[in-house]
């Protein structure tokens, strides 16, 4: 063993977000680059992995301890492209138990078993459901595991609400040893009036934005093959901008507690920028009505 310790990051975001083709698109550009990558998936869809896998499901710790006192953790760990190391927490059966639990087990089985160290990691990402900063969930920021949290945010309201409430589990659990922002990917940017929500968002919050990532039809293409648009689409101008936010995310080192919003503040942000949209669709319209 090394005992070199990895560089461990969370990602988070809103299921939906896009926050999966993200993460992996950041893996496979790290590996890419030559580094030793593990992606860790912590949704219960067991689902984070696949397009490093060529559309593969691979096993979650939970499935595998389903009806055994105790598993090796090399069981769980599967090899993606470039050699990344792909594991699934997973989660119980809809409706039943705790959807977290299988974050709290997979974490603690690859610590006991010191499989970091035994595999020299580079870089640790962890894959993980922004829409409630609670439980399994809140595990690598709570606890430290991860040092650096990112959240992937569009400029729909509900992205921005589950990035606020990802920078309160960030406040509250910051004075007991929790992980800190290092900022927001932004997710979907496709006009000027999208990349200005998501600044004024930034700023109100104390934060930055690490990259912006346009909607593009190369990532669903992509993953339609089952891959990622690094692997599918290597000289695409998308690939280019996972790269260049892969590299953005293996330097990056001082990140912060960020200042969210309050239910009041976050609702008056919105309705102000509501207001503004429709003034910006009036002057449209009375662009397009012949004088």
């Amino acid at each position: 063993m090394s005992g070199k310790k990895p560089k461990q990051i969370a990602i988070y975001g809103k299921g939906g977000i896009g926050k999966s083709t993200t993460t992996s698109n950041i893996s496979a550009a790290l590996a890419e680059a030559g580094y030793k990558v593990m992606q860790f998936g912590c949704d219960p869809k067991a689902d984070s992995t696949n397009t490093l896998r060529g559309g593969e499901y691979i096993p979650s710790v939970l499935d595998l301890l389903a009806g055994k006192r105790r598993v090796d953790a090399h069981e769980a760990i599967f090899l993606g492209f470039k050699g990344i190391y792909c594991v699934e927490a997973g989660g119980p059966a809809p409706g039943v138990g705790c959807a977290g639990r299988g974050i709290i087990t997979a974490v603690e089985l690859l610590k006991q078993q010191q499989i970091f160290e035994e595999l020299d990691i580079d870089i640790v990402i962890y894959d993980v459901l922004g829409d409630v900063v609670c439980g399994g969930f809140a595990v690598p920021i709570r606890e430290g595991i991860a040092e650096h949290v990112f959240t992937v945010s569009s400029a729909d309201f509900m992205a921005i609400f589950a990035a606020n409430n990802l920078f309160r589990g960030i406040e509250k659990y910051s004075n007991s040893g929790g992980a800190l922002l290092g900022g927001i990917i932004a997710n979907s940017m496709n006009t000027d009036f999208h990349r200005q929500i998501i600044d004024d968002f930034a700023e109100r919050t104390k934060t930055q934005i690490v990259q912006y990532v346009p909607r593009s039809l190369t990532v669903t293409q992509a993953e339609l093959s089952g891959r990622t648009t690094i692997e599918a689409a290597p000289n695409s101008a998308q690939a280019e901008v996972y790269r260049v936010l892969a590299r953005r995310i293996a330097e990056h080192t001082e990140s912060k507690v960020p200042v969210a919003l309050n239910p009041e503040q976050l609702r008056e942000w919105s309705g102000g920028w509501a207001n503004q949209l429709v003034e910006i669709e009036r002057a449209a319209e009375r662009e397009r009505v012949p004088a």
